[in-house]
């Protein structure tokens, strides 16, 4: 084979579009990495919603001692009493609350490591060596203990990447078998339809296995259910419009947002309070992080302070569906201006 015939053969196996593709799995694997580690590498507590209560000004001069410490690990307001500072962790308002009593030389800290064991630890230590350096002892109560079969509180983190990366799989498995892009109207809904019933089979098989099969979460298995039907169809949704919109490139615009960005930032491995500014910003607004929220209110928190997620897991399937017949509709027009008339 001469180097001319070689050469040829080389380009007619590696099409632009091809090598487009691998430009954008290489992509894809350097962000992966860089958003990883990025928001993973390096933990520390900023800005914790904390509580303290205290008799009379001594609330205020220990918000303002708590304020001045290096790299405003916590954001600490007065608290009226301890009944409120339990109630304020049970509706997730706050992370925890100091309980000061002058008249003794031991305090208490609230803690929930339902909401995260390790943002739960790192408080009493921290609080631990605070109390230590004005000769004061610390007793610690967990408010919301995370189940002794959920280790590290990461049960909820993983039930919902499952139900993610059923919906992105699903929404792709039917752009493989038949076209990224659905050919009409009719073909979409079908698609959509589809995902719904895969939603609702992968949301119940979800909620039994971390419910009565493993015991992992306590919690309603018929809140987990709808939980995770929202949450796979919420992904599977947005992944066929993607696709509806850019092809089989959806596919990895769909991995970028759930997988890239969407897990490091849902507050799974470190609660959201743990992580950069970048990843905490964005994750309660992306499916994984939104849905590890409410599955962790679900399970230790009474199912308080899940509005917010919840309407954002509806706005993913919303514009899901909205964006993919759309795309279907315009595909079908374009179809129908181009063919001959005979």
């Amino acid at each position: 084979m001469t180097q001319r015939t070689l050469l040829a053969e080389v380009r007619d196996a590696v099409s632009l579009r091809a090598t487009l593709l691998v430009i954008g799995v290489i992509a894809l694997q350097l962000l992966f990495i860089a958003s990883y580690v990025g928001a993973l590498h390096n933990p520390e507590p900023k800005d914790v919603p904390f509580g303290v209560v205290a008799p009379g000004a001594a609330a205020q001069q220990a918000v303002t001692r708590l304020e001045q410490l290096p790299g405003s690990p916590l954001d600490p307001r007065v608290v009226a009493d301890e009944a409120t500072a339990r109630k304020q962790i049970l509706n997730r308002d706050i992370d925890g609350a100091l309980l000061i009593n002058p008249a003794r030389t031991t305090d208490t800290l609230l803690v929930a490591s339902g909401g995260g064991t390790v943002l739960a630890n790192t408080l009493q230590k921290y609080f631990t060596v605070l109390e230590a350096s004005q000769q004061r002892a610390l007793r610690t109560v967990d408010v919301a203990p995370a189940s002794s079969e959920d280790f590290d509180g990461l049960s909820s983190f993983y039930v919902v990447v499952g139900w993610c990366v059923g919906g992105y799989l699903c929404a792709s498995i039917l752009a493989i078998s038949s076209g990224a892009r659905p050919a009409n109207l009719s073909r979409a809904v079908i698609r959509l339809l589809v995902m719904a019933l895969v939603s609702i089979v992968g949301g119940l098989g979800g909620a039994v296995i971390v419910g009565p099969i493993l015991g992992a979460l306590p919690g309603s298995v018929m809140a987990f259910w709808g939980l995770g039907a929202l949450v796979t169809f919420a992904v599977g949704a947005a992944t066929l419009a993607l696709q509806g919109l850019f092809g089989i490139v959806g596919i990895g615009l769909a991995i970028l947002i759930v997988v890239v960005a969407g897990n490091p930032s849902a507050g799974g491995a470190f609660p959201l309070p743990m992580l950069p500014p970048f990843w905490k910003a964005i994750g309660p607004a992306l499916p994984p992080g939104a849905g590890t929220w409410v599955a962790r209110s679900i399970a230790y928190f009474e199912g308080n302070a899940t509005t917010g997620a919840l309407l954002v897991l509806s706005a993913w399937a919303a514009a899901g569906i909205v964006v993919t017949l759309l795309a279907a509709v315009l595909r079908g027009r374009r179809t129908e201006t181009v063919t001959p008339v005979t």
